[in-house]
């Protein structure tokens, strides 16, 4: 039977036009033009290919212009970075939190008036202390997990998935404040400097986060070149200006003009609560402590050396910004102000009106931006471990065109963004938020290295590394002491949303666990039962299943292709290397006799190469160019894939009818399913 629909001839092949609603047009192209190249029997590769509507070629340009071209899985930087560059990389979250965390202890004591000052040096060095504390804890951490052990993954081998869930959910909130806190503390440098731009403070945040935003969507690398300029200027320039500090002190520099800002009316009582309460808000500076023990796999070998000694430098550093920094703002008696911040107020006493001003404001702004960078690193990274795990939906798994883990990406700009429009990019107002998710992410990780140490001793008291196991719990018992002190003493101030906050995501990555788990009890299928259910029982049609593994849903596929088609193929898109790998193993331990053709998308993309293997298949196994039909042969494409032409499930001339019911579009469902009413009919495997 011949058509008389009117063809067309296009650039990839032959457009003709259906008759039936939704048959707008189907494509025949010849095999040299598809997408798709054939590596070895079975097995091919995706090209990429791009869109042929207006519509899709205008949000392919922008998506380019914006997102640059799209990279391949084996195109994925593994840089092995040394000690120099690897604290520049690391170090970046940690070393920031100067720029804000004494100015955060004198904010709380001036609301008791210029006589709390007193307690601003004690405060200063309880906190150094902690610093020790932290730092010694996870050097023992990266000598338990040479080859990298984030707080997630720790917890879950030593405590179990419970408490993993717990510093999973503190970990997510603390990277969601960092960039809040980060940008709006970087946006406070640069309005600090040119103060007709504090106004606009709130635009000048959201703008920076949907530039790190789209900047991380271009897979922008932690490069340790990138990362080495700003923090080493920062590590230098407020260095200089610490020593030009204490060189006046000494009467030895320039003499100094502290900016004088009106102390605010005393409103609160001088208390212990009072005095906790500041020591809890200096705490931010331990925020990013932990990046270097999560970051082990990314040293030169010896790694875990390099790492140890990496952390070590860099809270001596930390140490002794901090350091200088309170002890001058104590001795020049800086009060905080919403409109400069107290770095700004220290540089403008000691180098007012030099260049060196605007470079330490420069440098402050930039490192601050690339501590927020780091958390879009970090946040992505840890919602792909809980997808992985089946905690998080499984969208987190996935890599976009540049490699990064887009929707993680996403959805940190977003609640970023809400965050400091709710919060007016003010940092005293973001700061009660912070800390607690970064302490209790430091007491469980602590934790679970005494439990680590303990069954590494395999019971035996003469063989537990005692030194080690006291480290990290006298580290598990000062940071739970600090987690409750700033729980407490914020709790009123917005401590509260993250205290109800984390409860709340952990409840929901339970339910979609739950979901999971479900889904994959109702498909997990044996490849007995698998080898039972596909018996050949022949049939005059041709079927191409989809498949993304071998389960109940695929087998229940691929049994309703045997009962219409004595032609069935499987193809599976490899998005990820291993996955073909894994369904080839699985079906050759099946023993299935149906063909797999695995097509692997080095782009990530599905839907592109998935219509290119059918077309092609289509092509090999079916009818002329012009209308794709063959005597005989009914072929089935694939929901989204070019519709069949009517002709091609035309009944063979000559051949008997079968009396069996059937579909709209002639198949034969399986037994108790009703027809859909739909014009295709694929199977499709989950």
């Amino acid at each position: 039977m011949e058509t008389s629909e009117p063809s067309s001839s296009t650039r990839n092949g032959t457009q003709i036009t259906g008759t039936h609603p939704g048959d707008r047009y189907i494509r025949r192209v010849a095999s040299s033009d598809l997408p798709i190249r054939e590596i070895a029997p079975g097995r091919f590769v995706a090209e990429l290919a791009e869109p042929e509507g207006a519509l899709g070629k205008a949000w392919y340009r922008v998506r380019r212009a914006l997102i640059g071209r799209p990279l391949r899985t084996v195109e994925a930087a593994h840089e092995r970075i040394g000690k120099a560059k690897a604290l520049a990389v690391f170090s970046s979250d940690a070393l920031s939190s100067t720029a804000y965390a004494t100015e955060e202890i004198l904010r709380i004591l001036i609301l008791a008036g210029s006589a709390a000052y007193a307690f601003v040096l004690p405060i200063g060095l309880a906190i150094v202390v902690l610093l020790a504390i932290v730092v010694f804890s996870y050097r023992q951490t990266i000598r338990a997990y040479p080859h990298g052990g984030g707080t997630y993954i720790v917890t879950k081998d030593n405590l179990g998935v419970g408490p993993a869930l717990v510093a999973a959910a503190a970990l997510l909130s603390d990277y969601v404040l960092t960039v809040a806190v980060s940008i709006s503390a970087g946006v406070a440098a640069i309005t600090s400097a040119f103060p007709a731009l504090y106004p606009f403070r709130v635009e000048l945040a959201v703008a920076a986060i949907v530039l790190l935003t789209i900047a991380n969507l271009r897979g922008v690398r932690e490069s340790a070149t990138i990362f080495m300029i700003p923090t080493y200027a920062f590590i230098a320039s407020v260095g200089a200006l610490i020593l030009l500090g204490l060189a006046s002190l000494a009467g030895l520099g320039p003499q100094p003009h502290p900016v004088r800002y009106e102390a605010p009316p005393p409103t609160s009582p001088l208390t212990v609560f009072l005095i906790l309460r500041a020591f809890a808000s200096g705490s931010t500076a331990l925020t990013g402590v932990e990046a270097i023990a999560d970051g082990v796999p990314a040293f030169k070998e010896p790694q875990a050396e390099n790492a140890r000694t990496t952390l070590l430098a860099m809270g001596l550093i930390l140490g002794s910004l901090f350091t200088g920094i309170t002890l001058l703002s104590y001795h020049f008696h800086l009060v905080p102000s919403e409109r400069e911040t107290i770095v700004s107020q220290l540089a403008r006493a000691l180098v007012d009106g030099s260049p060196f001003y605007y470079v330490i404001q420069a440098a402050t702004a930039l490192i601050l931006f690339l501590a927020a960078n780091t958390a879009f690193a970090d946040f992505p990274r840890l919602a792909y471990f809980l997808a992985r795990d089946r905690f998080l939906p499984r969208q987190f798994r996935f890599q976009g065109d540049r490699l990064a883990f887009s929707t993680g990406i996403v959805t940190l700009g977003i609640l970023t963004s809400l965050l400091v429009i709710a919060r007016h990019a003010s940092v005293s107002a973001l700061i009660p938020l912070y800390a607690v998710g970064v302490f209790t992410a430091f007491t469980v990780s602590q934790s679970s290295m005494v439990v680590h140490w303990w069954r590494h001793a395999a019971g035996e008291l003469r063989r537990v590394p005692w030194h080690s196991l006291v480290i990290n719990g006298f580290g598990a018992l000062v940071t739970g002491i600090v987690t409750g002190v700033i729980v407490v003493t914020k709790f009123t101030h917005g401590a509260w949303m993250v205290i109800v906050f984390i409860p709340l995501l952990i409840g929901m990555m339970l339910a979609v666990h739950r979901h999971y788990v479900s889904v994959a009890e109702q498909l997990r299928v044996d490849l007995e039962e698998a080898r039972r259910r596909l018996r050949l029982v022949p049939r005059r049609s041709v079927a191409v299943v989809p498949v993304a593994s071998l389960n109940r849903a695929s087998l229940t596929a691929l049994t309703y292709a045997r009962s219409i088609a004595d032609d069935v193929v499987a193809v599976h898109v490899a998005t990820e290397p291993e996955s073909g790998e894994a369904l080839q193993q699985r079906w050759r331990e099946a023993g299935l006799t149906i063909p797999l053709v695995i097509v692997d998308s080095p782009y990530r993309e599905l839907l592109g190469p998935l219509v290119a293997v059918i077309e092609k298949i289509h092509r090999e196994k079916g009818g002329t160019a012009d209308h794709g039909r063959h005597p005989g042969v009914r072929h089935r494409a694939l929901v989204g894939a070019p519709a069949p032409h009517p002709d091609s499930l035309a009944p063979a001339p000559g051949s008997r009818p079968d009396p069996r019911p059937r579909d709209h579009d002639g198949a034969v469902p399986p037994a108790g399913v009703a027809a859909q009413g739909r014009r295709t009919s694929t199977g499709t495997g989950a």
